[in-house]
């Protein structure tokens, strides 16, 4: 006869990962993580009547996925106004990736577009090369009505307002671009300063007393 294998046994007190959290439990602060999303939105340079539609801002990851949260030491707020820090690691080519990925889940979490300033050090965003072919005055224009992210280059981002979050791509440029834009970015963040590049150099510029 045939043997029947014994069907195994499920105990009540295992149990799977939950979906949500805990009853009674306050969620964490969402912070950027990695992982396949639907493609967000377009947010600024949304094309009116007579704008053309700004060029497309995703590329092809030039690197791993960036996993946003503390790789070193994080800073957090010591005082009030002063932002915790959240450091990213990424290559030069894959630092304005890993800062978009980190938008979209800052958007995603409940973060107002309004809220976000990012700072590049090397190539312009496209959407802020986009913006600027309308002229500068538009450009500005856009950043003073404080509805949507704003991106600016290290080289006018002193012009930028404070927001409550301050994303740095690290995407190149020189040592003296990478702390004023660490340095500036410090000083404009309201509540959290997230920056997208090689942990060692950034740590070496935040140690110099950014």
């Amino acid at each position: 006869m045939p043997l029947i294998p014994e069907e195994p046994q499920i105990h009540e007190s295992a149990q799977g990962p939950r979906a949500t959290p805990a009853s009674g439990r306050t969620a964490p602060t969402p912070r950027p993580v990695p992982g396949p999303r639907p493609a967000a939105p377009p947010r600024p340079g949304r094309p009116g009547p007579s704008r053309p539609a700004p060029p497309v801002q995703r590329t092809s990851r030039d690197a791993a996925p960036a996993k946003p949260g503390p790789s070193g030491p994080a800073a957090p707020a010591a005082a009030a106004g002063t932002p915790q820090i959240q450091l990213i690691p990424a290559s030069p080519e894959g630092a304005l990736d890993a800062a978009e990925e980190a938008v979209d889940l800052l958007l995603d979490s409940g973060r107002a577009p309004g809220d976000v300033l990012v700072i590049t050090t090397g190539d312009p965003h496209p959407w802020a090369t986009h913006e600027l072919s309308f002229g500068d005055a538009a450009y500005w224009a856009q950043h003073d009505a404080g509805d949507d992210v704003f991106y600016a280059d290290a080289a006018v981002a002193e012009r930028a307002a404070s927001r409550s979050v301050v994303v740095v791509a690290l995407n190149g440029g020189s040592e003296d671009a990478a702390v004023t834009a660490l340095s500036l970015a410090h000083s404009r963040a309201g509540a959290l300063l997230i920056v997208c590049g090689d942990p060692q150099r950034i740590n070496s510029v935040l140690g110099a007393g950014v």
